[in-house]
């Protein structure tokens, strides 16, 4: 399925995405994760029966963002890489009474990072591969570095690959620096603890876990990163946050390929360029690769 089939749908789907991160009620708060209703997976994901091929040897783990679900993160790259002939799988992750079973991606991250451990074991086991990939949007790219750090992930991931990843965590446009600065950031933290968010608060740059998770540096030994990120990001404040330091890094700017791309945070999930070059990163992995600069993700 090619990506242009999906465009359309792809930004209603962001746009419903985001309309339910910000409007659902606040419950009682509990410490329980909340599963998510739907159970969804997207177009070309999670075949069990699906074995890797010699020219695709490590299965494709689609990490979704903050505030969605895999079905609608995913709607665009999952059949693409499917139908490139990819083992594709995508979990939920995340979700908190708070989301009402609709969404997740806003529960404590290390936790979710040890649903993606289960779930990555889960791949290994089923298709017998050695390792995956990994492709996440906003935390979903940053969350697998706890994996990769924290739980003994960096074994089983040959790449990351984070769109517009909230590595090193954002300032909100300067509210989280400006927090830091009052002294007023453990409370902000416990705000959001309290309503069933703690990754608000924890994606936050001044934020305990976000200086504790990159401590250490950015990078683990064995494991190829690439960063694709976009200039005009208002949600990673400044948008160079996401881009990571050390060996065997790349971090790429999509305007610098295509200057003329107005794509936001959310919408990465839908972009042209942006498509084409994970597909290049998980393939050929052209040096210097150059994408068509056409099919604009949405300026969200």
């Amino acid at each position: 399925m090619k990506h242009g089939r999906f465009h359309r749908f792809a930004v209603a789907a962001a746009a419903a995405a985001a309309l339910l991160a910000g409007t659902a009620a606040v419950p009682a708060h509990a410490s329980a994760p909340t599963p998510l209703r739907t159970g969804l997976s997207p177009f070309g994901a999670n075949d069990w029966n699906c074995k890797p091929s010699a020219e695709h040897p490590a299965p494709v783990v689609l990490v979704h963002a903050t505030g969605t679900t895999a079905a609608l993160n995913w709607i665009n790259l999952s059949p693409m890489l499917a139908d490139a002939g990819y083992c594709v799988f995508a979990f939920d992750y995340g979700a908190t009474l708070l989301s009402l079973g609709l969404y997740g991606g806003i529960g404590d991250i290390p936790a979710s990072a040890r649903t993606m451990a289960d779930f990555v074991d889960r791949v290994l086991r089923t298709t017998g591969a050695e390792k995956v990939d990994v492709v996440g949007h906003s935390q979903g790219g940053m969350m697998p570095n706890y994996y990769l750090k924290r739980l003994g992930g960096a074994d089983k991931v040959r790449t990351l690959i984070g769109l517009s990843p909230s590595n090193h965590g954002t300032t909100s446009n300067g509210l989280g620096t400006l927090a830091e600065n009052l002294r007023l950031t453990g409370w902000v933290t416990g705000y959001f603890d309290l309503i069933q968010a703690p990754a608000f608060g924890q994606q936050s740059s001044e934020s305990p876990f976000m200086k504790s998770l990159f401590a250490d540096g950015d990078t683990v030994p064995g494991i190829r990163y690439v960063v694709i990120q976009t200039a005009h990001d208002k949600v990673i404040t400044p948008y160079t946050n996401a881009f990571l330091q050390g060996e065997n890094v790349t971090n790429i700017l999509i305007q610098d390929q295509c200057p003329g791309n107005p794509v936001g945070h959310i919408g990465m999930f839908a972009d042209g360029p942006t498509m084409q070059n994970v597909l290049n990163a998980l393939g050929p992995n052209v040096p210097n690769f150059q994408p068509a600069c056409t099919g604009y993700g949405p300026p969200l």
